[in-house]
């Protein structure tokens, strides 16, 4: 729903002041080429922002994968491939539905190709981290190794979102729609491996549980 509320905004162009206000407030006045923030900052946002990209997803995914399969989980490295190409397909294709334009060169601290809404980053790092995130919860036993897991999953997809705004490659709403869209994904992916679970575990099992 948050998603359909933002693309509608985007659709009429009703988005646009205050994308431009918040990209122009992470701007020296004056200056659109030149990011506000010390250096480190500027060095640590572009390390970040690769945490999101579809070369290091791919190689978190394999990892990740590899794992779960040396443990004999091959429900949960499916659900993991399956929710990672499934977010690939959506991005892509919204993008195309969408088609819109970036912000302007000036703005921009690193390179960016194909449409901006939604952001790719921002959505498929919300689909790899809060799944890994679940899944590590999953096999974890204390309560604060889960809430470490799904909070760590969280940050992470916030700060390769915050710093795709911040380095002048998406808008603010572009990045809002990712997370949103990410979020939704990735809940469909695991209620659809719950139901799917639940229906092949034998009787006797469920009622143990």
């Amino acid at each position: 729903m948050g998603f359909l509320a933002i693309a509608d905004e985007v659709a009429e162009g009703e988005t646009h002041a205050l994308d431009l206000a918040v990209l122009r407030a992470l701007r020296v006045e004056g200056r659109p080429q030149t990011l506000v923030g010390p250096d480190w900052l500027h060095v640590a946002a572009v390390d970040v922002t690769a945490l999101g990209s579809v070369a290091v997803l791919s190689l978190i995914i394999l990892l990740a994968f590899a794992l779960l399969a040396s443990l004999r989980r091959w429900g949960e490295g499916v659900l993991l491939l399956a929710g990672a190409v499934g977010g690939v397909s959506i991005s892509q294709g919204l993008k195309l539905v969408f088609g819109r334009e970036r912000p302007d060169m000036a703005y921009r601290a690193v390179e960016a190709v194909n449409a901006s809404f939604p952001s790719g980053h921002a959505m498929l790092s919300a689909v790899v981290f809060l799944t890994l995130g679940v899944l590590t919860a999953r096999f974890a036993d204390r309560r604060r190794v889960k809430v470490l897991a799904i909070s760590a999953a969280v940050l992470l997809s916030l700060l390769v979102g915050a710093s795709r705004v911040y380095l002048g490659v998406h808008w603010a709403s572009d990045v809002l729609a990712g997370w949103c869209v990410g979020g939704a994904w990735a809940m469909a992916c695991w209620l659809l491996a719950y139901l799917v679970r639940r229906r092949l575990k034998p009787p006797s099992a469920l009622d143990a549980t």
